[in-house]
């Protein structure tokens, strides 16, 4: 009796694929923003005066799972911003799940390359629900708590897997990621609310265009840096 409402509603963002078991976990992904805040880690990478590809990798996976997968299902359990009908107990087992996976490759890679990463790989693990739950009184969870957490935080942690140190251009990278992580947090924001009080307007259509090609220029740029590491 329900389906039709359902697909006739509007996507509560403009990548939620339409709804389905296997469609419902793409979407909670938020696969471009994951992407782009993966690309963050690339950059850092890139930047460290030593680059090992086994270590970037290392990095990426670990976000991926931290960020990509763990954070995003929190996120879903906590007031279904996206609707999905993906069980609570199948979201906390996938975010705990992969939280231990990425913890895991944390304390892995701090045992080869240096115990220093022990503090990102804690405060990783800590953010992850201290942000996407409200812990703390939702202190973190603010406009520049996610910036912080998920722009400047992956550049840091990567830089320093490649490095063993933090330099100034590590910073100045950091900085980047907090500055480009608000703006996508203020079009995001602009856009979901447009998107549910009104479908999709041309507030949101044109907040959503920026954010598609803020997540090209995010990723092309550490793209860029990284092959140039290759060469």
């Amino acid at each position: 009796m329900g389906t039709p409402e359902l697909k006739d509603a509007p996507r509560p963002a403009w990548y939620a694929l339409r709804r389905g078991r296997a469609r419902d976990w793409v979407t909670v992904l938020h696969p471009p923003y994951t992407l782009w805040h993966l690309s963050y880690v690339a950059l850092g990478a890139a930047l460290a005066p030593h680059f090992h590809t086994n270590r970037l990798v290392a990095a990426l996976v670990a976000f991926f799972l931290a960020l990509g997968i763990a954070a995003h299902v929190l996120d879903e359990v906590s007031g279904r911003p996206l609707g999905t009908g993906i069980p609570e107990r199948a979201l906390i087992a996938a975010a705990v799940a992969s939280l231990a996976g990425a913890v895991a490759i944390g304390v892995a890679a701090a045992v080869a390359w240096g115990y220093g990463l022990l503090v990102f790989v804690a405060v990783g693990a800590l953010l992850v629900p201290a942000y996407n739950l409200e812990w703390f009184g939702g202190r973190i969870h603010t406009d520049l708590g996610f910036a912080l957490a998920w722009g400047a935080f992956p550049v840091l942690t990567a830089y320093y897997v490649e490095a063993q140190t933090l330099r100034v251009e590590a910073v100045l990278a950091a900085a980047y990621a907090t500055a480009a992580s608000l703006m996508q947090r203020t079009l995001s924001t602009t856009a979901r609310r447009a998107r549910r009080l009104h479908g999709t307007p041309e507030e949101a259509t044109a907040a959503e265009r920026a954010l598609r090609l803020g997540t090209i220029a995010a990723v092309c740029v550490a793209a860029a840096a990284v092959v140039a590491r290759l060469r």
